[in-house]
């Protein structure tokens, strides 16, 4: 039997339904009477009883929601159903499948849900527009209202998998290249003429998945064959010598390196032979090499508690272009799940991540919608919370959040993640794979999703691809590739290891493909999401999460067996054999069988002319008309226009959606100051070292400026690679030590060699630098189909750095403290080429002043000018600044220099005095003061209406303050009390947590809930009852329990706490072996959902119980807020005082706590208010953004009425020495240590 049950949040709740009218009206005109949004259920296999019960608990909560079992639609009213398309991943149903299977002990239902709108007082052109904002027919589709007699998926299966090509070997060329445009292959006709001999020599038809694996492996994505296509005859058209003196620079290091004679002139040859070159020369000793290459990887030696250890780094970046132009959800959070996965198979667990983004206008009115294409507005915020989400969910820290504007990106969106991963060496062993080693598949089932999405991210786009494209964009389940984090992060697991290799683009036929030379591949062993797939479709899908694994067969069954400890899924899929093919069977049928020197050919290789052309003269020192008129006028006039530019206008409400804190190991805040509002030059982290102490911090930059890209790839891709490096070491990082990795966007170059100009010359620039500099690029990633119709993307060329930098030698650009302020410029000449021996001099002195404290603070100029650069280091802390009048050198494009805010005794013949620093607040250009509050406004107020960064707030806060001696005392003692840490699919903050507990004095007893089966939630249930009553503390760490899905946070954890058994081993640790508890973010929202808070005991949800919902601000925050200590009536708060104040890192979506007057003035009166968000004059608050969520009464934080139990939304467990170095604050309150020591 089907149940259907429909949930609308309460009034007061319905963010959502406020959001939807909000966006209609600013970005359509449209202002409906009223928006109804609702959810949609239907289930199936449930018993009448369980979907009640399910209904209260996981489909709907009573204090927040409504339950109908129907929907009915007024006289002036439309009702829209929104539902994905099938075969799409549906988080929501996922979760509310795993939550009901929690709730009923393992049985696991069917879900489907969809969105339901109700619109009133909209006409039917008004409708037709609605529908066409809401739904993406790439993903998505208007549904009905009938209910299906079914919610098993039903496939019609052959009896057959194997798909003969007949006729295909006889084709001539008129036939290929009809048969090539039926099958949009990525391919050329080219390749397909080479595919048809191979198979007349083979002697037989190719079957459909032979042709479909070829064209995949030969793809652009997967073998770069843009990149390798070779270079014939190069003219330059320009009259700037650098460009032939590079290209001859390279020319002649390609004669060095290319010993064996065997390598061709090519792009890609281009962007590596520096790396070639610079180790020939032995500047590149780190390296990490191996057969692997599972990304940029180098060996750095990181102090852990005082002694050296060595430590793989690796460092990605990847792209996600295609996919997110037309699903930009899904495009986007795979962008950074692969990009993740990349560092993951080399067996690193990836801690930090960077997100660097290209747009059109993104406040465009949607009526100038390219046709084909979907709205800016839509595109930008879509997939900023598809790829903030996947990161936020998988528990993984975003330290910078960039956004480049122009609206050549309208062409296709550049969606770029770059990720940064460690591990001890000694926990990865690499062989290369032998006979009989067998391939394990481990992570997520397999389904149509990602079908050819490396041969579609390979094409051009056209105006059609928003609507056929949907199959090729793969779809991401974050809570599945943090268990796949965790087994890897385990050293038992990652020397089983011989070979990794990740499902990214290609799937079963290029992830384990790659691995070995000959594979027997079992199509029929791969678990799947559903039944009615294709042995094609098996091979190509790049269904996310899953990995490739090659052990010794020996270690197979204990690799299984550490897998299911993670709750993860586990199959032998193929062996290693000594044929040199890649052979694939479905049961008892040959699927593929070809030769593995004829897929390594990649190919016909292409050739090509290519033209350079570039007269770009006076970059740097030409004013424009507009820089003219900036300076004819007011000083501060001149400023708020240039701040309010959308190249420099704050992006602080799209950062602060990221979680840029968990990990505990954040070294910079995205944004400094006590006003938060400074972006960092870089990000920086220490690595995951779990519970010692470490002073190596990894640092990590980009740099990227389209408009001098524009005019000259060449040079701006030189300043590509200067800005990544000038900010690097800007900021303590040791010049010799920087490691570079480059990303390449350029239109589509067709067969014009102009178009192939573009990037030829920007490599060149690219090369040229490294050369200069003498460091290195060791990887990148290219995406070469930036074109739609006749539109082409601006030539990009990213430069990531990655270097080392130490805890007592490392400066930011947050400026906190008065004195002079120098300016480094890079000497050039009269093209714009750094005179690099000059820069590197420049370089090895801000590092020397750096390490001897004669540097204090730092910036790097960049779009916008030097002042612009000084602006915004003063808004961190309201500083000062006087200046010379303002001039155009003020102004000018000088990317690369450096701002350096240095010590009394400070002399350089390098550097000249640009400001002085003071602390009057003040901005003094000249004789003309300049109001700072009013150039704030100017750079925050640009991109406010698309990502706010305040809210309205509503009521009053009053301060609370309760003091009392009576505080419980333990009646057990123990030395060390035992922490129990159930770790909950999409719980992340678990590390956290035990690295607290465990410095603090504890034992920490981590336990992963398994659920795969209905036998896994009985012996999880059975298990964590044990363990419950072993332990003192029990403690929810943070996270995305279930991806806070279905429609609401803490689920999965109630529903497991409700068993009766865990809810007596519960009852009997608080009330009879006095234990304590403590919930943070995800955990706290779990023991209010218990009802642990704010009443001390696992009890059923009334009506108006209090509860915790969506900020008002209507998405994540992730930020640092100050909170007042309003109670002392705890065993937790040994060492807090009632008035005391403390930073705490806070990172959620559902924080804003709720509950009526009756029930707040009880928590008053009690002493159970724990603490209250306040302002810089620690006064409590409801404004935003100090108070980040409109938390009633500005409350934080509660204990249970006798204080043993303790949940708060910032994250206490994310503070330590070292951490958050650009935001000053009062970190510890000792929680954790109150908590030890309590039964001491």
């Amino acid at each position: 039997m089907i149940y259907r049950v429909f949930v609308e949040k309460k009034e007061q709740f319905d963010v959502p339904a406020a959001k939807t009218l909000s966006s209609l009206e600013r970005v359509l005109g449209i202002r409906p009477e009223k928006v109804r949004r609702l959810l949609r259920y239907d289930v199936e296999g449930l018993t009448e009883r369980q979907m009640k019960d399910s209904i209260a608990s996981v489909f709907s909560e009573p204090n927040a929601d409504k339950v109908f079992s129907d929907v009915s639609v007024g006289r002036d009213e439309k009702m829209l159903v929104v539902q994905l398309l099938d075969g799409q991943y549906d988080q929501r149903a996922d979760s509310a499948m795993q939550c009901v299977q929690f709730l009923t002990g393992g049985v696991r239902p069917l879900v489907r849900c969809a969105e339901v709108y109700v619109f009133k007082g909209v006409s039917d052109e008004q409708f037709l527009k609605i529908k066409r904002f809401l739904i993406n027919p790439v993903d998505s589709k208007e549904g009905g209202t009938e209910m299906p007699d079914t919610l098993a998926d039903r496939f019609e299966t052959s009896g057959k998998m194997r798909e003969e090509l007949c006729g295909f070997n006889e084709m001539d060329e008129s036939g290929l290249k009809a048969f090539h445009g039926k099958m949009g292959l990525a391919m050329t006709v080219d390749d397909l003429r080479f595919v048809r001999d191979y198979f007349r020599e083979k002697g037989r038809q190719p079957t459909l998945t032979e042709l479909k694996v070829v064209d995949t492996y030969w793809s652009d994505h997967c073998r770069h064959t843009t990149f390798s296509t070779r270079l014939k005859d190069i003219k330059i058209v320009s009259d700037n010598p650098d460009i032939p003196n590079a290209l001859e620079q390279y020319r002649q290091l390609f004669e060095k390196h290319n010993v064996k004679g065997d390598k061709v002139p090519c792009l890609m040859s281009i962007a590596t032979i520096a790396a070639k070159e610079l180790k020939s020369r032995r500047l590149l000793n780190n390296l990490d090499e191996s057969d692997e290459i599972n990304a940029c990887s180098v060996v750095v030696d990181v102090d852990v508690d005082g002694k050296d250890e060595q430590w793989l780094i690796m460092f990605k970046n990847e792209t996600h272009n295609h996919p997110t132009e037309i699903e930009p959800f899904g495009g986007a959070a795979t962008c950074l799940g692969g990009a993740i996965r990349d560092p993951l198979s080399g067996r690193t667990y990836v801690y930090q991540a960077m997100r660097v983004t290209g747009c059109g206008t993104p406040d465009e009115p949607v009526e100038q919608t390219m046709k084909g294409k979907l709205p800016q507005r839509v595109l930008t915020t879509t997939a900023l919370s598809g790829f903030s989400g996947y990161g936020n969910q998988i528990g993984l820290a975003t330290g910078t959040v960039a956004e480049i504007y122009n609206d050549g990106y309208k062409a296709k969106r550049l969606e770029t993640g770059y990720v940064i991963g460690g591990n001890r060496r000694e926990n990865v062993v690499r062989r290369r794979p032998q006979a009989g080693d067998v391939v394990i598949m481990v992570g997520g089932d397999t389904g149509r999703d990602g079908c050819g999405g490396a041969t579609g991210s390979s094409k051009s786009h056209d105006v059609k691809s928003v609507e056929t494209c949907g199959a090729e964009v793969q779809k991401g389940n974050p809570p599945e590739e943090r268990k796949l984090q965790r087994l890897f992060r385990n050293p038992e697991a990652s020397k089983l290891i011989v070979k990794c290799n990740d499902f990214g683009a290609g799937g079963v036929c290029v992830a384990i493909g790659e691995l070995a030379d000959g594979l027997h591949i079992h199509l029929d062993r791969i678990n799947k999401k559903y039944e009615g797939l294709s042995a094609t479709e098996l091979a190509i899908s790049e269904s996310q999460e899953r990995m490739a694994v090659v052990v010794s067969e020996s270690d197979a069954d204990e690799f299984i067996r550490l897998a299911s400890v993670e709750n993860l899924k586990c199959v032998k899929v193929a062996e290693v054999t000594e044929k040199t093919v890649l052979f694939m069977t479905y049961k008892d049928e040959i699927i593929a069988d070809i030769d593995r020197a004829f897929l390594d050919t990649n190919g016909i290789r292409q050739s090509i002319d290519a033209e350079i052309s570039d007269n770009c003269v006076g970059y740097f020192s030409a004013d424009d008309e507009k820089t003219a008129k900036l300076i004819a006028g007011s000083a501060e006039q001149a400023l708020k226009e240039r701040l309010s530019r959308l190249d420099v206008c704050s992006r602080k409400g799209m950062g602060e959606v990221f979680d840029s804190t968990i990990g505990a190991a954040t070294v910079l805040m995205p944004f400094g100051g006590k006003n938060q509002l400074t972006p960092a030059t870089i990000m920086a982290s220490k690595p995951p070292v779990g519970v010692g102490y470490t002073t190596t911090i990894t640092c990590s930059s980009y740099a990227l400026y389209t408009d001098l890209l524009e005019k000259s790839p060449f040079l701006g891709a030189i300043y590509s690679v200067v800005g990544a490096v000038s900010k690097l070491v800007s900021c303590g990082v040791k010049p010799s030590s920087v490691r570079l990795s480059l990303q390449e966007f350029f239109k589509k170059p067709n067969a014009d060699p102009k178009r192939w100009g573009e990037p030829l010359s920007a490599l060149l620039g690219a090369l040229d630098a490294q050369l200069g500099l003498e460091t290195a690029a060791i990887g990148g990633k290219d995406s070469m189909s930036g074109t739609f119709e006749h539109l082409d993307v601006p030539p990009t060329l990213i430069a990531f750095g990655m270097g080392i930098a130490k805890e007592n030698a490392f400066v930011h650009n947050a400026f906190e403290r008065t004195g002079r302020v120098v300016r480094y410029k890079i000497p050039k000449n009269a093209w714009g080429r750094p005179d690099y021996a000059a820069l590197k001099e420049i370089y090895d002195e801000i590092y020397a002043a750096i390490c001897s404290g004669k540097i204090l603070h730092t910036a790097v100029v960049e779009e916008g000018g030097a002042i612009v650069a000084l602006v915004k280091s003063l808004f961190a802390n309201d500083l000062g600044a006087k200046t010379d009048k303002l001039s155009a050198e003020d102004f000018r494009p000088a990317y690369g220099d450096i701002l350096a805010v240095v010590s009394e005794d400070f002399q350089s013949r390098r550097a000249e005095t640009y400001a002085t620093l003071c602390d009057d607040g003040e901005l003094v250009c000249g004789d003309e003061k300049v109001c700072l509050n009013a150039l704030k406004k100017a750079f925050c107020g640009r991109l406010e209406s698309v990502f706010p960064t305040v809210a309205p707030a509503f009521g009053e806060a009053e301060e609370a303050s309760f003091s009392t001696k009576e505080i419980y005392v333990s009646r057990f003692k123990t030395a060390k009390p035992r922490v129990f840490i159930p770790v909950f699919p999409g719980t992340n903050c678990e590390y956290d947590t035990q690295k607290a507990f465990e410095n603090a004095g504890a034992e920490c007893d981590v336990f992963v809930v398994k659920n795969v089966t209905k036998a896994d939630v009985e012996f999880s249930v059975a298990e964590m009852t044990k363990r419950l009553s072993a332990a003192q503390i029990l403690a929810f760490p943070g996270g995305f329990s279930g991806g806070d899905e279905p429609d609401g946070s803490g689920k999965f954890i109630v529903n497991m706490f409700r068993n009766p058994s865990l809810k007596e081993a519960t009852e009997q640790l608080l009330k009879k072996r006095d234990g304590l508890a403590i919930g943070i973010c995800n955990g706290f929202q779990a023991l209010i959902k218990l009802g642990l808070l704010p009443f001390g005991s696992i009890e059923p949800l009334s009506e108006n119980a209090p509860t915790l919902t969506f900020n008002n601000i209507g998405r994540h925050v992730s930020t640092i807020c100050r909170v007042r200590a309003a109670t002392n009536a705890s065993a937790w708060l040994r060492y807090v005082k009632v008035g005391d104040v403390f930073s705490v890192p806070v990172s959620h979506g559902e924080g804003r706590f709720v509950c009526d007057a009756e029930a707040l003035q009880k928590l008053v009166e009690n002493g159970q208010i724990l603490t209250q968000y306040v302002d810089f004059d620690d006064r409590v608050t409801m404004q935003s953004p100090f108070n980040p969520n409109g938390s009633v009464n500005a409350v934080e934080g509660l204990i249970s009425p006798d204080g043993r139990i303790l949940g708060k939304m910032g994250h206490a467990e994310r503070t330590g020495k070292g951490l958050y170095r650009n935001v000053e604050g009062n970190w510890d309150m000792g929680l954790f240590r109150s908590g030890v020591e309590y039964f001491k």
